[in-house]
């Protein structure tokens, strides 16, 4: 009895002495698994995506529309063609132009052509005034033109005003006011919005103020239909 009494509390001491250890490290692994627990979860931070700002048509078009429509400057320069200079071709120029000499070929200006040589070609200006001058050619100005005594023109003329003294065989296209003077001889028909013309002036043509603002066409017709009633 005595051994199995002694084995019995070297057994109770053994387990005594165990279970210590086994409840401490118990409550580390529940520790662990309570701060594990505890943690907040973090989720993953998604990137923040700015909204795509589309341009609006006017930003888009309107620079374009810009550079498209808007006509280059006129600069002030003038340039001169003497009248011992003789050209076969084409003249463009930004500035304006004296022209004394011969040119074969169509002349454009950005500013003011003023003529008292000879030209065979076509014309285009701001302003044209020509003296003294043969042209054989259309005839184009942005503004007024000017054809002086002893000037000929053989071809048509497009203008917003227009005063003829010398010989134009060709139609006249102007929008605005026309002056036949004294000298002027036109072989050609006219359009204008108003006409001035001469004593001493000739024509051979039609002469219609088809611009002005009172339409005779419908003045009569109206009159006309008023008259029925």
């Amino acid at each position: 009895m005595g051994f199995f009494q002694d084995l019995k509390e070297d057994l109770s001491q053994a387990v005594n002495e165990i279970m210590p250890e086994e409840e401490m490290g118990g409550e580390a692994v529940a520790e662990e698994t309570v701060q594990a627990v505890v943690e907040p979860v973090v989720e993953p931070v998604m990137p923040v995506v700015e909204p795509v700002v589309q341009p609006s048509y006017e930003e888009v078009y309107e620079p374009k529309k810009e550079s498209i429509f808007n006509q280059p400057v006129a600069v002030d320069e003038t340039a001169t063609i003497t009248s011992c200079m003789i050209i076969n071709g084409d003249i463009s120029s930004q500035g304006s132009l004296d022209l004394v000499g011969n040119v074969t070929g169509n002349v454009n200006i950005l500013g003011k052509l003023s003529i008292t040589g000879n030209i065979q070609g076509d014309s285009q200006a701001a302003e044209i005034y020509a003296e003294g001058a043969k042209i054989t050619g259309e005839v184009r100005s942005q503004g007024s033109v000017k054809v002086g005594h002893d000037t000929v023109i053989i071809g048509n003329i497009y203008a917003t005003s227009a005063v003829i003294a010398g010989a134009v065989k060709g139609d006249i296209d102007v929008r605005g006011p026309i002056i036949l003077d004294t000298s002027a001889i036109v072989m050609g028909n006219i359009k204008s919005k108003s006409v001035q013309i001469n004593n001493g002036a000739v024509i051979e043509g039609l002469c219609s103020q088809c611009y002005a603002e009172v339409n005779p066409t419908s003045f009569f017709d109206e009159i006309k239909k008023n008259g029925r009633r």
